[in-house]
């Protein structure tokens, strides 16, 4: 196929010119000049001339424009190919950095009505189960019997009577002498108490030391204490007090009074009695007319003082349908003050993948949950350490809910199961259990930022009258306000901010940061990319086609070889000095 000439090929139009040398009269041909619907090039030389002269990229031209002085054209070819490496160079960078799909967080604020959420409040007052007073009562005993081997002192005994009549039946449990609370070897000079605990065989013991004695001695107390609930049945974990003749004296939120409805009740083993209050209602203003405020009884009843040595109101705020994990993210309130908590809420909103790992339900989480709320990752976190509990130690930790068919842990029916839990305790705080794998973040949470304010109430002048008018006439305690705690909760402000993760890189930004890069050293467009694109593909035809014409010839060349001529095709021989030749003679 014959090549056009530069700049495109060029087609008659009319009558064909004449001879050279013809009359004036003659008419010229119309030339009109253009591509063809399908046009290749004879050789690679003249692909690669049309394309530079045609080209909408800077430089290119200057090759050809530069074509009879060779230096011009090897500095001009080299600074188009160091251009188009130090693009590809920066190509690279780009796509290095998008691949590690980095993200920021934007924030944005906004202003609705937002739904007040759960508060669960905690009377941080343990109390003692009545089928297992008496051998709370031993291990009080006991407990009494270590701390003054150790200090010399004696712990306050408890007030509770134990008539015959209030124990009713009893599970059968023998206390395990042998974890006693003791010295262990100093370490950088100080001394530490805590307890050991040893394996099935006692070859191999891990203790349990602390630098405070109060802390070793509520840690050793709490050990014990599971143990002997453990043996309780499960109804027992339903227990809760009357709401009000024990904790709380008055409730008002939005202007209203609290119903009983409004309350779902439960009870710690640490903190006590918890009520979570669950009203649904848009709170329309902030301020504290629109919150929640309720009195509060906080008498510290000795019930259990070696397992709570706080005294006041355990606090915590969280989201509707979550379950409250007081030792994570409560706080306490101090008794005879009136504690005022404001809230600001903050929307977070998390990127899935391949920017990161959350989920919107427990559908993508392997980790079945044991607790019957909306999914959280502290939920999740808890279900995978009792499942491992079980799966491990035969037996499940009594402050989490049980999988079924199991069972909860007390010494009496594994002995060594104390053993296996702190040891699986600490490689959850190392991050050698797969717990962190299994429990992604969910994609949308909400944070709530408190600050507080106290002062103090009642007053020592309203003090008499308060308690009077709270059901307690005539009381004279030294310090009544010990008794009492108001808590007012609100919404500070009303605008809360929304932190969004984005993605630094998106597919829009991407190639836009390529088309910037493009611009900068070439000075073109998209379109210049295309132009780049039809030049690889005629020259991958124009290779094609070469090739197939190279290899029809040598088809082509072995057959003239082998065919022989006949008589009447053998050229006539020519007379030469000397004799004939076969040389054809010219006509």
């Amino acid at each position: 196929m014959e090549a056009p000439a530069q700049g495109g090929c060029c087609l008659e139009a009319g009558a064909r010119a004449p001879a050279a040398g013809g009359g004036p009269g003659t008419r010229k041909p119309k030339v009109e000049c253009g591509e063809r619907l399908v046009e290749l090039h004879a050789s690679f030389r003249e692909l690669v001339t049309f394309f530079c002269t045609n080209t909408t990229i800077h430089g290119s031209v200057r090759l050809i424009c530069s074509s009879q002085n060779r230096l011009k054209t090897v500095s001009w070819g080299l600074l188009l190919v160091g251009t188009l490496g130090m693009l590809y160079w920066q190509f690279g960078l780009l796509f290095e950095q998008y691949w590690r799909y980095p993200v920021i967080m934007t924030v944005s604020v906004h202003s609705e009505r937002k739904l007040f959420p759960s508060v669960t409040l905690c009377d941080m007052n343990p109390h003692r189960p009545r089928p297992a007073r008496r051998h709370l009562q031993a291990l009080d005993d006991f407990a009494q019997e270590n701390i003054y081997s150790l200090y010399g002192v004696s712990v306050s005994k408890t007030r509770d009577a134990l008539a015959a009549k209030d124990l009713g039946p009893e599970p059968h449990f023998q206390l395990d002498r042998a974890v006693r609370l003791q010295k262990l070897s100093p370490l950088g000079g100080q001394n530490r108490v805590g307890f050991r605990l040893c394996n099935s065989s006692g070859g191999d013991c891990i203790h349990r030391a602390y630098s405070s004695g109060v802390t070793a001695a509520r840690e050793w107390y709490r050990f014990h204490y599971v143990n002997i609930l453990a043996l309780l049945p499960p109804a027992h974990k339903d227990h809760h007090r009357s709401l009000g003749s024990h904790f709380i004296f008055s409730c008002l939120y939005d202007g209203q009074d609290c119903q009983a409805r409004h309350f779902q009740t439960s009870h710690h083993p640490t903190y006590g009695s918890c009520y979570t209050f669950d009203g649904i209602w848009a709170t329309q203003c902030p301020g504290i007319t629109h919150g929640i405020s309720l009195v509060l009884r906080t008498e510290q009843q000795d019930h259990l003082p070696l397992l709570s040595t706080e005294a006041g109101v355990k606090v915590m705020i969280h989201k509707r349908d979550h379950t409250p994990f007081l030792e994570h993210r409560s706080f306490s309130v101090r008794p005879g003050t009136e504690t005022t908590i404001g809230i600001r809420e903050d929307e977070v909103h998390w990127l899935g993948s391949p920017y990161g790992r959350c989920t919107d339900s427990t559908e993508g989480v392997d980790v079945p949950l044991l607790y019957n709320a909306s999914y959280t990752m502290q939920a999740c976190l808890v279900s995978c350490f009792q499942q491992l509990m079980v799966q491990t130690c035969s037996c499940g930790y009594y402050f989490y809910p049980l999988p079924a068919g199991a069972e909860y842990c007390s010494y009496l029916r594994h002995p060594a199961w104390g053993h296996c839990f702190y040891r699986l305790y600490r490689d959850l705080g190392t991050h050698q259990l797969p717990c962190a794998a299994r429990c992604p973040r969910p994609c949308r949470e909400s944070l709530f930022r408190l600050s507080a304010g106290t002062s103090r109430w009642p007053s020592s002048k309203s003090a008499d009258w308060t308690l009077s008018v709270l059901g307690k006439p005539g009381h004279r305690s030294p310090s009544p306000r010990s008794n009492l705690a108001k808590v007012n909760i609100l919404y500070q402000e009303l605008n809360y901010r929304t932190v969004d993760e984005t993605p630094i890189y998106s597919v829009p930004r991407l190639l836009s940061a390529m088309g910037s890069l493009w611009s900068l050293w070439f000075g073109s467009s998209v379109l210049s990319v295309l132009e780049v694109l039809e030049l690889l593909l005629d020259a991958a035809a124009l290779t094609f086609l070469l090739c197939c014409r190279r290899l029809h010839a040598a088809q082509r060349q072995p057959r003239a070889a082998t065919r022989a001529p006949t008589p009447s095709q053998r050229p006539a021989s020519c007379p030469v000095a000397g004799g004939t030749s076969d040389v054809q003679c010219p006509g």
